[in-house]
């Protein structure tokens, strides 16, 4: 099955993407992934910190070298980050090749491949910001281009508490020990992302670390599963899937299956995360897939937001191939933006569009709670995604403006800072701290440790 192409479409790229995990039950404010417990975006047992003030609040602004969109990863003492160094031009670097509908395929704002890179993994102490560990995961020459708004160190990484695990496409991906000592790497080919950069981020199951590598037209799009402790594959499953930037999430059925769903213009698809084997597929949103997949209840959401908005609940109990009906339990068709995730909390779907216009809806019938919610100071445009704790929401800007919103019912704005730089990458929360990380420098505002 192919459904219409709307890569040369394509004028902006995610900065990042997503990652959930059902491993080892992560320590007391802990942020292990790409949204945090679970991917969820929603910080359980912590609190957002009301008073935002840079002079007042702000516990330490550490320095980060190179260019990352990468969010931070919290764990113990320890938050976990990627960078990317651009060196020299390399001369007589050939561009990577692109081809949409057997025509060849060049996205104007793409750069990078000429020059040398240094992707770096770093560990960061909680308590002062001090970079404890910087280790090189490689250094040389990249196989594709990125978005010139992009990064090359734009997937977040993963932890379960003992390893860390650090992916950059092409270039492979890594594994560490918390206190940075290297464990093993893999190589996992060339992935073709259309001249504009990576977004997905690594999914943690058990003993496994998966990986959704969906590249240019889909003839070579695969997820992989890897051994934690070795790095050795150990299964891996074709898909026929345009390029997509949203990582899985995991999710749990009413029968208690557990569920790793693929957001992808092409298809929506649901594997078994132990094995690969697919549970169900559904035709996609046939829209550029960046949105984290939210699980609700037997449910799962899949949003975007370009070309076209649309929001759809599946289904967890879907079986085989229903790509020739509608099984979608309700859709809506407004509110979304091209990067930002959106935010499932306490049974409300919150969506924000690109200018940080919130829309609320009932997550278990797509009901409108509300509609226009915004914070008039900060209008966008918003790259970050939408975080949570405590009954709050936090949203940052492209600016770096900062602004925390009531979770309810009714839209109401709690607080609001500016930070001194842009901000492109998602908040985590954790031990009561907001962990921003702006265009050079990583903050952490809120309690003291």
């Amino acid at each position: 099955m192919r459904t219409r192409s709307i890569l040369a479409r394509l004028v902006l790229i995610p900065v990042l993407a997503g990652s959930s995990s059902l491993a080892a039950e992560p320590v007391e404010g802990a942020w292990p992934q790409w949204r945090g417990p679970g991917g969820s975006g929603i910080a359980a047992g912590s609190e957002l910190p009301l008073d935002w003030g840079l002079d007042r609040n702000l516990r330490w602004k550490t320095a980060i070298e190179g260019r990352g969109h990468s969010s931070p990863v919290v764990w113990g003492d320890r938050v976990f980050l990627t960078t990317a160094i651009q060196g020299a031009e390399i001369p007589g670097a050939s561009v990577s090749v692109h081809t949409i509908g057997g025509e060849e395929f060049k996205h104007p704002q793409s750069m990078g491949s000429e020059f040398s890179h240094t992707l770096k993994v770093l560990g960061i102490d909680v308590a002062t910001g001090e970079i404890v560990w910087s280790r090189t995961a490689y250094e040389g020459r990249v196989f594709d281009d990125r978005h010139q708004a992009a990064s090359y160190a734009a997937p977040m990484v993963a932890t379960d508490g003992q390893s860390v695990f650090a992916y950059f496409g092409s270039e492979g991906i890594y594994a560490y020990t918390v206190g940075g000592d290297q464990l093993w790497s893999k190589d996992l080919g060339d992935i073709a992302t259309v001249g504009v950069g990576l977004g997905t981020s690594p999914v943690l199951y058990e003993d496994l670390v998966i990986i959704q590598a969906d590249e240019d037209m889909g003839e070579h799009s695969f997820i992989v599963a890897l051994d934690k402790r070795s790095g050795s594959e150990v299964w891996r499953v074709a898909r026929a899937v345009q390029a997509s930037w949203a990582t899985p999430v995991l999710a749990t059925g009413a029968d208690g299956r557990v569920h790793m769903v693929t957001s992808g213009n092409d298809l929506i698809v649901s594997y078994d995360p132990a094995t690969g084997e697919e549970i169900w597929r559904a035709k996609g949103l046939e829209s550029n897939a960046l949105h984290q997949p939210l699980s609700s209840g037997d449910n799962v959401i899949i949003t975007t937001g370009y070309p076209i908005k649309v929001i759809k609940a599946f289904p967890l109990s879907s079986r085989g191939d229903v790509t020739d009906r509608e099984v979608a339990t309700w859709s809506y068709s407004k509110g979304t933006g091209y990067v930002p995730s959106n935010l499932l909390y306490d049974g409300h779907l919150y969506l924000t569009n690109d200018g940080g216009v919130i829309t609320c809806l009932d997550a278990a019938t797509g009901e409108v709670i509300y509609e226009g919610g915004r914070a008039p100071d900060a209008p966008g445009p918003y790259m970050a995604s939408l975080v949570g704790a405590g009954g709050r929401i936090l949203m940052v800007n492209r600016d770096g403006d900062a602004t925390v919103i009531k979770a309810g019912r009714e839209h109401e704005i709690l607080a609001s800072t500016t930070l001194d730089e842009p901000v492109y990458a998602t908040p985590a929360i954790a031990g009561g701290r907001a962990y921003i990380r702006g265009e050079k420098h990583l903050y952490a505002l809120g309690a003291e440790m």
